[in-house]
């Protein structure tokens, strides 16, 4: 299995589509130094593309990627009718596009405001993504290009890896609390994966349909791609457990974790080795295949718990 990610990653075609969220400063990454040690190749894409591709989507494969929604989601009566259009219309477009560049693995951020065919495209994103993640070509947004590493590892694994961050920490209950918005990996969620609308998104442009979903309760592995001086980047892991209990209601995914080194202890020793904010979650205790990989890639491993 570890040499199933190294081999994997020496062969990935990782799209970069859009560009950083601005202020991310501890996401922004050298894209030369990954293909020096993970040999990814890094395919420059372009969101007018994917806009273009939309257009151009029929009437009869948008009823049938509708359909689609309503097998793979839990799609809540709320949603408009019109939304799920839309997002069927980028979705099918994305299939084309990730086809096209046969790519592995996409990191995208775009706002496209000024252009109404761009922000169309980037605000009905969230359900194609969603659906590329779980066929094993995982999306990162917020151009995060290390997280999409991440959670490409996680997948040759086959355990997932679903884009979060911490949000808040449970002292009471001892838990961190994780998730993120935009895609989330509906092959590992608790249940099925709801979609609700939003009026507005969370710190994105525009407004639309978006996805909400837990991780499995039970066994999980957090994953970040930290960049190393050494070595250019080491693997950072930390193993724990997602658990049950009330999520946040609002069309993002959330989960509850609790770490053998508690919640306080966990978020010092895991921002102690200098990670970005995001993170990729899986199911499974994986991380002794993880320290392999990073061996075979020839670089660091460190895992707090």
């Amino acid at each position: 299995a570890a040499a199933r990610v190294r081999s994997t990653l020496a062969a990935a075609r990782l799209g970069l589509m859009g560009h950083y969220y601005s202020g991310m400063l501890d996401i922004m990454t050298d894209v030369t130094q990954v293909s020096i040690v993970f040999g990814t190749h890094a395919e420059i894409v372009e969101v007018d593309e994917l806009s273009a591709l939309a257009a151009e989507a029929d009437e009869a494969a948008l009823t049938q990627r509708v359909e689609e929604f309503y097998t793979a989601f839990d799609v809540q009566a709320d949603c408009p009718p019109e939304e799920l259009r839309r997002a069927a219309r980028t979705s099918v477009a994305l299939d084309v596009f990730a086809a096209r560049h046969r790519l592995d693995a996409l990191a995208y951020y775009y706002q496209g405001s000024g252009n109404p065919a761009n922000e169309d495209t980037m605000s009905s994103i969230i359900l194609g993504t969603s659906l590329l993640t779980a066929r094993h070509i995982p999306v990162a947004g917020e151009y995060e290009v290390k997280n999409a590493l991440a959670m490409k590892i996680m997948d040759c694994l086959g355990a997932g890896g679903s884009f979060t961050e911490y949000y808040a920490m449970d002292f009471n209950a001892d838990l961190v609390l994780m998730g993120h918005d935009g895609p989330g990996h509906i092959a590992i969620c608790q249940g099925k994966t709801k979609v609700r609308p939003l009026k507005v998104y969370h710190g994105k442009v525009g407004r639309g349909l978006s996805v909400e979903m837990s991780v499995k309760h039970g066994p999980v592995t957090l994953l970040s791609v930290v960049e190393d001086a050494k070595t250019g980047f080491k693997l950072l892991a930390a193993q724990g457990e997602c658990v049950a209990g009330e999520i946040m209601q609002i069309g993002n995914t959330n989960s509850r974790y609790r770490f053998p080194l508690g919640a306080r202890g966990f978020v010092n020793a895991w921002n102690e080795q200098g990670p970005a904010h995001h993170c990729a979650v899986g199911v499974g205790h994986v991380a002794a295949t993880l320290k392999k990989a990073a061996a075979l890639i020839g670089i660091g491993f460190h895992q707090v718990c």
